[in-house]
C-alpha cells in the first residue's frame, strides 16, 4: 500500500498526518453505532481511524487499483465496507438507503479537482446526511464562508449557504500530504438545515438567477441578468428589481442571500404571469 504512487489524474493527495486525522475524525463527531460514509479513502489513514470509532463506515474509492489493497488491509474490520465507485457518478440515496434508513455522517478528504461538483453532489442529497466534514483547497473553503460583497463570494456561496451552516474547524499545510501541494486545504464542518434558510420559491430557478448574476463578474446585475434572459422583456426586469428595492447597476457579489431570495421569488412571479398571460 505505501509503494502505489499517487495519480495524478485522479487528484490525489494522500493525507498522512495522522494529527490532522483525528482532528477531523473529532470534528465529525463520531462515535459507536453511527453511518459514516468516506469519500476518496485512499491508503486508508483515515479509514483505520473512523472504524476504530466503533462506527459502521462505507469508504468509497474511485481507483481500481486501491479497492483490492483496501479490502486485503481491512479484511478482518467487520465495520468497515469498501465500495468502488465515483462519487460523482453514485446514486447516492439507492447506495446510503439502501445500508441504512437514518442519517449519515461524512468524512472526506477531497480531490481539488473535483471538490465543486462534489458539493454540489452533497447539497442534492442533503437529507441524508447530519453532519459532512470535508477537506478541501483552502481557496475554496474560503469561497463558501465568504460574507458578501467580497470577491470570494460566489455561486456555491449562495447556494451552500441555503442549506447548511458552515463552520471552518483548522487549517492543514501542505506538509500533511503525499504528495505535497502547493497550497494550504481547510477543514470545514456542514451541518444541514431542517428547513431552507429562506423561502426562495422554486429552487432550480433560483438557482439559475445566482448563476447568472455570477456569470459575468465585472458587470452589473442588469446586463448579466438580462443576458441570461431571466425575464421575458428588459422593462419585467427592470420592474422586478425595483419592486425588490436593487440597483441595477449593483454586482452579483453584493447581494445578499436574502436579496436573491426575494428577486428570485418575483422574477418567477414575472414569468408565471407572461406564461398564463
Amino acid at each position: 500500500m505505501e509503494k502505489l504512487r499517487p495519480k495524478k489524474a485522479l487528484g490525489q493527495n494522500f493525507l498522512t498526518d495522522r494529527n490532522v486525522i483525528s482532528r477531523i475524525v473529532k470534528s465529525a463527531g463520531i462515535s459507536a453505532g453511527d453511518r459514516v460514509m468516506e469519500v476518496g479513502p485512499g491508503r486508508g489513514a483515515m479509514t483505520r481511524m473512523l472504524a476504530d470509532t466503533g462506527a459502521c463506515v462505507l469508504a468509497i474509492e474511485l481507483d481500481r487499483q486501491l479497492v483490492p489493497l483496501l479490502e486485503s488491509e481491512f479484511a478482518g474490520c467487520g465495520n468497515l465496507e469498501v465500495l468502488q465507485a465515483d462519487i460523482l457518478e453514485a446514486d447516492l440515496k439507492e447506495i446510503l438507503s439502501s445500508r441504512h434508513i437514518g442519517k449519515w455522517k461524512v468524512a472526506a478528504n477531497l480531490p481539488y479537482n473535483i471538490s465543486s461538483q462534489v458539493l454540489i453532489k452533497f447539497l442534492d442529497n442533503r437529507e441524508l446526511f447530519s453532519r459532512l466534514v470535508l477537506m478541501l483547497q483552502r481557496e475554496v473553503g474560503e469561497r463558501l464562508i465568504a460574507p458578501n460583497g467580497c470577491k470570494e463570494y460566489g455561486i456555491l456561496t449562495v447556494y451552500c449557504r441555503l442549506h447548511f451552516d458552515i463552520y471552518r474547524e483548522f487549517i492543514v499545510k501542505p506538509g500533511s500530504f503525499y504528495p505535497v501541494p502547493k497550497v494550504d486545504s481547510v477543514v470545514l464542518r456542514f451541518e444541514p438545515l431542517p428547513e431552507p434558510r429562506v423561502d426562495v420559491g422554486d429552487e432550480a430557478f433560483f438557482r439559475g438567477v445566482v448563476r447568472a448574476a455570477f456569470a459575468q463578474r465585472r458587470k452589473t446585475l442588469w446586463n448579466c441578468l438580462k443576458s441570461a434572459a431571466r425575464t421575458p422583456d428588459e422593462k419585467s426586469l427592470l420592474d422586478a428589481l425595483a419592486g425588490c428595492g436593487i440597483d441595477p447597476g449593483r454586482r452579483g457579489e453584493t447581494l445578499s442571500l436574502d436579496e436573491f431570495a426575494l428577486l428570485s421569488r418575483t422574477l418567477f412571479k414575472v414569468f408565471r404571469l407572461k406564461a398564463e398571460g
